[in-house]
């Protein structure tokens, strides 16, 4: 099992410990590219894909390096709106 698999898997489980980097890496493999939103973003980074519509908004955690409960499953349901879990 590829690290795309592994990550697939991690956050289809739903963990507590899925971090900004796994979601970074995860969108990734599916041709996502990260980007800060404006100049006064903040914390919110927006991942963009030429190959899906879906645009993916999220806030980077900080000191903490987890997404909360909420993040992954917006993250989840992105994703399969996009057929890509």
């Amino acid at each position: 099992m590829g690290q795309k698999e592994k990550l697939i898997e991690k956050l289809k489980s739903k963990p507590k410990t899925f971090t900004f980097e796994d979601a970074e890496s995860l969108l990734g493999y599916f041709n996502y590219h990260r980007s800060n939103k404006g100049k006064t973003s903040g914390s919110r980074v927006m991942f963009s894909s030429e190959d899906h519509k879906t645009k993916i908004l999220l806030h980077k955690p900080h000191p903490r390096k987890e997404l909360l409960e909420y993040q992954v499953k917006q993250l989840i349901e992105q994703l399969e709106q996009e057929d890509l879990l």
